[in-house]
């Protein structure tokens, strides 16, 4: 073992301890943390608790995944509050953490292998990053679908005589999911006392949505100097449909645009797997001279461009 190897060897084994001592400090704090978040969270029904193994291993990872940074922690909790992953902050940050350091250790081991390690470890990277952007980016669009008929729900729950909080929680039990739970858990924080104003903020910056500050811009703004409002509900659940219904023509008029953007992007990737397969000598030439890699890189960040060009062009500020 090499001083730099023993150095590293050290320092990350100081850094564990360090981590593991503040994580069995601050237990109490944490656990009393998760059973307040258990209340403000809307639990899924009917998911199976997991078994005794299954929940040892889950807590096993969870240790290895809170050694973290707090802010690490702190970011991928709230990563994970925009999307419906079943996972913690801590197992997400172990994933993502042997995702890239198994595969490096594996072409250590196996340097035969070393550029798929590499490739693997470059999906490990990237692979989880993208999986949560995807995740979030298909939830708030679940959403922004459901805020219309849920502000035509509050509204005629206000109109019934119920007060906000009723129409809220009415709103908990007959929407479905995602609108359903943000709302719910926005109602359990009202009820441990946080004020409703705060409760709604809250739940903006979980949400990201635009549609979601204009309703809670306009309640906010109505509690406080008062007003009808079921008939601001109603003027905002119209405005959010003609956005809806502006948001789709939109898409189809600019379809030919993102499909070919998909095509500038993919098909030198399909070609040069094609080539691969029939005529390898040929193609390898790319990857072993160095005006091929020259090549290959002015391609990639030509690619690159393109993309980014098309993706401004299709993409309309509405």
């Amino acid at each position: 073992m090499t001083a730099i190897q023993a150095a590293v060897l050290v320092f990350f084994s100081v850094f564990a301890a360090l981590r593991a001592a503040a994580f069995f400090l601050n237990r109490d704090k944490e656990q009393i943390a998760r059973r307040v978040q258990a209340y403000t969270r809307d639990e899924r029904k009917g998911v199976a608790e997991p078994g005794g193994q299954k929940k040892e291993k889950r807590r096993l990872i969870s240790a290895l995944g809170a050694l973290a940074p707090r802010k690490i922690l702190g970011r991928a909790e709230q990563e994970l509050a925009q999307t419906d992953i079943p996972l913690k902050a801590e197992e997400l940050v172990f994933i993502q953490t042997a995702a890239v350091i198994l595969p490096i250790l594996a072409g250590r081991i196996m340097p035969s292998y070393l550029a798929l390690a590499v490739v693997l470890a470059l999906a490990g990277t990237f692979g989880p990053t993208l999986w949560i952007k995807q995740a979030k980016a298909g939830r708030l669009k679940k959403f922004n679908s459901q805020l219309g008929e849920a502000l035509v729900v509050m509204s005629n729950s206000l109109r019934a005589g119920f007060s906000f909080l009723q129409a809220l929680d009415s709103l908990r039990k007959e929407m479905p999911p995602p609108i359903s739970t943000e709302f719910g858990r926005a109602l359990q924080e009202m009820r441990l006392g946080t004020t409703t104003e705060e409760a709604l903020l809250n739940m903006t910056r979980r949400v990201k949505s635009d549609d979601l500050e204009l309703i809670v811009t306009a309640v906010s703004i109505q509690r406080q100097v008062g007003g009808n409002l079921a008939e601001v509900l109603d003027n905002i659940a119209f405005t959010v449909r003609e956005r809806l219904r502006i948001k789709g023509e939109l898409k189809t008029l600019t379809a030919q645009g993102r499909i070919s953007g998909l095509i500038v992007g993919f098909l030198p990737l399909v070609m040069m797997f094609f080539i691969f397969l029939t005529n390898r000598e040929y193609i390898m030439l790319l990857f072993t001279t160095t005006m091929g890699l020259l090549m290959l890189g002015a391609a990639v960040v030509s690619q690159l461009i393109g993309i980014v060009f098309i993706k401004k062009i299709v993409n309309i500020e509405y």
